[in-house]
């Protein structure tokens, strides 16, 4: 039987995941997000900064693109692992490449099964499909900062928009980046007795300016701007 070119993609694409579920299986690299594992893993940060940096981004890549791990995890372990600063910079840097390997992928492998499964949702409708065009930066700001759906999801469905991959990939860095930062910044406050107050002081600000903002984007934009009819409401898990 012939296979058509969709076919081939959804395959090749399949094959990958499989590949890096079963090198997760037998290297056990998930397992090296548990607390005693990152305990370890911080003394080898200290000794070698550069390399510890290279593999937990390779890893959050990974993880979060092939594995669908919670991102929140990364984040956590960034903090224990880099601390406030560099694991705010390592994840936001981490979760943006991974956005962009999900964007690549529904660009060139998923684009056919993405695209009708993305129509029957009205937020991925309304902003990726019918706003899109008149000002992708706006979009990215709201699906970014608000909740509509899940992250993953949204970097496979901005690959079948036409924003361009350079703009994508510049504004989702800038528009996760408080997100991130609240998780990093709080848990390095967890784990750095010195800097505790300050650091946990700073998570709780930005907690506040980015639910803050999530919920006065959604009520006086999203709410407003979206059609009560007309448009099939079904979820997209």
């Amino acid at each position: 039987m012939k296979l058509n070119k969709s076919t081939k993609k959804i395959i090749i694409f399949a094959l990958i995941i499989i590949a890096v579920v079963i090198a997760n299986h037998f290297l056990g690299l998930s397992s090296y997000l548990k607390m005693d594992k990152l305990m370890e893993l911080k003394s080898v940060v200290e000794d070698n900064f550069l390399w510890a940096a290279i593999i937990y981004v390779v890893a959050t890549v990974a993880g979060s693109v092939l594995l669908a791990l919670p991102g929140v995890s990364f984040a956590i372990a960034a903090g224990i692992l880099f601390g406030a600063f560099w694991g705010t910079v390592l994840c936001t840097l981490a979760a943006s490449i991974g956005a962009m390997v999900a964007f690549i992928a529904g660009r060139f492998f998923l684009r056919d099964q993405i695209k009708p499964m993305a129509m029957k949702n009205k937020y991925l409708k309304k902003y990726l499909f019918d706003d899109m065009k008149k000002n992708g930066i706006f979009v990215l700001m709201i699906t970014r900062l608000v909740p509509l759906f899940p992250f993953n999801l949204q970097n496979f469905a901005y690959g079948i928009t036409d924003i361009k991959l350079s703009t994508y990939s510049i504004f989702t860095f800038i528009f996760i980046l408080p997100g991130t930062a609240m998780y990093t910044v709080g848990t390095a406050g967890f784990a750095d007795s010195k800097n505790r107050v300050l650091y946990i002081g700073i998570a709780i600000a930005l907690a506040v300016v980015v639910f803050l903002t999530a919920y006065l984007f959604r009520k006086f934009v999203v709410d407003k701007e979206m059609p009560e009819t007309g448009v099939d409401t079904t979820k997209v898990e």
